[in-house]
């Protein structure tokens, strides 16, 4: 392979590449029979949040479920409290060293969600630091604007708390989020607890008027056709998807909508409900996977963790998992012409594992084999 400005100039044989002119003043990096990847395209994180949920996490343990948890202010709006009385240096502290994780593990791109916030000085705050993070560090950081995660406490306890705090995101928060360009994406929690589909649809309608693509938390806990709404709104992806039927799995399948599968998020809260990502890849969906990196169900940066549990849990092959990780997962973040894949002409994002064959990577589980990260052809992360 040969690398010119950050971008993927040749790939071939090495007879191939080392004919070509620029290959003979170019810094010649051997890697040693070591497997070459694309960059991990992580198309779904939380990445901004104050603490962990640790103490909720025994709690699961001990019998609670995730709703009991949240309807005693705990989960999602744990991490709202934590976050309104955080400093914006201690989240990006705490995010920095994140994105320095991820790196480590392979993965070059993250999309970053708000949505701890749930006012609108708060879910401003988040963006603004994803959007400082991204030009101060090298990892990639595509925002998305997830105002509609759950209904914050101040509007809860009135019949219509929901609709008016659906109100405020729409008239207060997505013009502020586009008047300071803070996003591209906007996502909703549409699910049980969270947000009907009607309200979702509101969102992402208003949010496409100000060229916010969409994107949905859908099918997670409950069917509530999120997914039938995704592909009418042409969402970039629907993501979850646990609880889809055959309807759901056919319209993501006639339809250009990825399908995130998040499978750190069953395994840490311990479900045996996972997605069917068989179904979904024969009936022909664009299956991605993401981490779901966030501090109440899947506190984790590691990719390679998450491909071994969509082999052995989704029985997915390697090779499936691995485009699922990369160019699927490009693809739902609307990148896939510029990251994703090792091709001429693409951003020279490359993991570097030490590792003999491909499939190694997810058999190794629970392991970080990731030997080196390089971001736009420089190197980001290497192996002590």
């Amino acid at each position: 392979m040969l690398v010119r400005e950050g971008r993927v100039a040749a790939v071939g044989t090495r007879l191939e590449v080392e004919r070509r002119s620029e290959a003979k003043t170019a810094e010649k990096l051997d890697l040693a029979g070591r497997v070459v990847l694309p960059g991990f395209v992580d198309s779904h994180t939380h990445l901004i949040h104050a603490a962990s949920r640790a103490e909720e996490y025994e709690l699961k343990i001990q019998g609670a479920s995730y709703e009991q948890i949240a309807r005693k202010g705990g989960g999602i709006l744990n991490s709202v409290q934590k976050l309104r009385s955080a400093t914006a240096d201690a989240l990006k502290h705490r995010a920095r060293a994140a994105l320095e994780a991820f790196a480590s593990h392979g993965t070059t791109t993250v999309e970053a969600k708000s949505g701890y916030g749930l006012d609108t000085a708060s879910e401003l705050k988040i963006l603004a630091l994803q959007k400082e993070l991204r030009q101060e560090q090298p990892v990639d950081i595509v925002s998305t604007f997830l105002g509609a995660h759950v209904v914050p406490p101040e509007f809860r306890g009135t019949a219509d708390g929901a609709d008016r705090y659906t109100s405020l995101v729409i008239d207060k928060m997505l013009p502020e989020v586009a008047r300071q360009d803070l996003a591209e994406f906007c996502d909703v929690f549409c699910d049980r607890g969270a947000f009907a589909r009607e309200q979702a649809k509101r969102v992402l309608l208003a949010g496409k008027r100000h060229r916010l693509a969409p994107r949905l938390h859908a099918e997670q806990l409950s069917r509530t056709r999120a997914t039938l709404l995704g592909v009418e709104l042409g969402a970039a992806s629907c993501d979850h998807l646990e609880q889809v039927n055959l309807t759901d799995i056919r319209a993501l399948a006639e339809s250009r909508t990825a399908a995130t599968l998040l499978p750190g998020c069953d395994f840490h809260l311990g479900w045996n409900n996972y997605a069917p990502a068989r179904k979904l890849i024969d009936a022909g969906a664009i299956v991605a996977l993401a981490t779901d990196y966030n501090p109440g169900t899947s506190p984790t940066v590691s990719m390679p963790m998450i491909l071994s549990l969509a082999c052995t849990q989704l029985r997915m092959t390697p090779a499936e998992a691995i485009t699922a990780a990369t160019i699927n997962a490009a693809y739902a973040l609307q990148r896939e012409k510029i990251v994703g894949s090792i091709e001429v002409g693409k951003q020279a994002d490359l993991a570097v594992f030490e590792v003999e064959d491909y499939r190694e990577i997810p058999y190794y589980f629970g392991e970080n084999r990731c030997w080196m990260t390089l971001k736009r052809g420089e190197i980001i992360y290497m192996k002590d």
